[in-house]
């Protein structure tokens, strides 16, 4: 993963941790002290928030131990790889794209993050700027031509 979704990672369990864990702990003791557990609906839904939040600090943990983060700045070449920021056309609209290639943790497409397991990440990965690709999406087939390739 690159290093601000490394960032982004950490600063998701530091949050869970500082804030979301010791407020989600006074709402249960709040509705404690309301009285009969057993249809006290602030009750459970305050555990059940809690048990979400305990699940994700413990998967953020597991992910951020072993992370393996790469420099993208140490990365260069006229191939593609992760890191990569491609600009591709669409061959059959000639819409015009722009993705940058990194984790699968780190990736959403609507901010040009691309997921390294993607059809697309993978269908370019080896490839250059004027190469042309054909991926298969749900919708079917889609072809592209790879107009620029850079890094950093």
């Amino acid at each position: 993963m690159t290093n601000s979704g490394f960032k982004n990672l950490q600063d998701e369990l530091h949050h869970l941790k500082a804030i979301e864990r010791p407020n989600v702990i006074k709402a249960i003791a709040d509705a404690r002290e309301h009285g009969d557990l057993s249809e006290n609906a602030e009750y459970h839904a305050a555990k059940e928030k809690q048990s979400f939040i305990e699940g994700r600090i413990a998967e953020l943990e597991d992910k951020v131990s072993r992370a393996e983060v790469i420099d993208l700045s140490k990365i260069s070449g006229s191939d593609i790889k992760f890191g990569a920021m491609i600009r591709l056309v669409d061959d059959d609209t000639d819409e015009e794209h722009s993705y940058q290639i990194v984790g699968s943790d780190e990736s959403d497409v609507k901010k040009g993050l691309l997921s390294i397991t993607s059809p697309l990440a993978r269908a370019l990965i080896g490839k250059k700027a004027n190469d042309s690709i054909e991926v298969i999406t749900p919708n079917g087939g889609k072809a592209y031509t790879i107009q620029e390739v850079r890094y950093g």
